[in-house]
């Protein structure tokens, strides 16, 4: 989705542009998003391999085993992330959601709650706690398709709530609220009011919503110059709640600057493509 190889290539074959990618924060912090050609990828219905990882459905839980090293510009020893995350679903949901009238982007929220189980060789950590599990599928290019989105996720007492909102490319505006109830069946409810968040570090614009108006930026996790991840305190449909918020710039991700500097932190594996 972010990468800028793909996007030099004019966008011709998707799978010579793969990767896992993972995010670690803290003092045992790492990151890894080393791309690999269509030689070094095998998939079929419930197993995919990116170069030395591996990505199984089981049937009950979708478990991850990590084999990489943290290559980006200015770390020199290339530390190794190894270990197994597995992502198991409290239900669920079957239904996708466009997010533009000729349906050129699709989201789908496979898990709008999960258990997540981590167990870490290199670096040697481990824990478990609640998660979620969704992707988004396109036919065109996000920085056609989108100016700028905010998306955010909350845990509730039963089930989960995300809210999605944004400018897409032609200017028109979207926003909605989605609540999964505790069997992973979405409904869509109304909208809590607007709550703007400070721009973060890179000065890219936050927004999140809550029913008295008003949340807090807890930490910020990822701060770059067209993407930020945080934590939040918020309101939601009456209860206290700690949400996960992302925005995206895409007219930052689109800029000549961003584009030059994303390979030194997104690194390419050399390897055969399939013919």
């Amino acid at each position: 989705m972010f990468s800028p190889y793909y996007k030099r290539s004019g966008r011709g074959d998707p799978l010579d542009h793969s990767c896992l990618n993972v995010a670690m924060y803290g003092p045992n912090g790492r990151w890894v998003m080393t791309e690999r050609p269509s030689g070094d990828v095998e998939r079929d219905k419930s197993n995919l391999r990116i170069g030395p990882s591996h990505v199984e459905w089981n049937g009950n839980a979708l478990e991850i085993t990590i084999e990489e090293r943290d290559k980006r510009l200015f770390n020199p020893f290339r530390r190794r992330v190894s270990g197994k995350v597995r992502v198991i679903p409290e239900a669920l949901n079957p239904a996708s959601f466009a997010l533009d009238p000729a349906e050129n982007h699709i989201w789908h929220c496979m898990a709008p709650r999960a258990r997540v189980e981590v167990e870490m060789d290199d670096p040697a950590v481990s824990w478990s706690g609640s998660g979620y599990f969704d992707h988004n599928r396109g036919s065109e290019p996000l920085e056609d398709g989108f100016k700028i989105w905010h998306w955010s996720r909350a845990h509730m007492k039963r089930g989960a709530v995300v809210c999605y909102e944004g400018e897409r490319g032609d200017g028109s505006l979207f926003a909605s609220a989605i609540r999964f109830g505790a069997d992973g069946i979405p409904d869509e409810v109304s909208l809590p009011p607007i709550a703007q968040l400070p721009r973060s570090g890179w000065r890219i614009e936050r927004r999140t919503r809550s029913q008295i108006g008003v949340a807090e930026v807890r930490r910020t996790w990822e701060d770059t110059p067209f993407y930020a991840r945080s934590e939040l305190s918020s309101q939601l449909y009456g209860e206290d709640v700690c949400a996960v918020q992302e925005s995206l710039d895409m007219r930052r991700f689109a800029s000549p600057v961003v584009q030059f500097m994303l390979p030194y932190r997104m690194p390419r594996e050399k390897g055969r493509r399939k013919a």
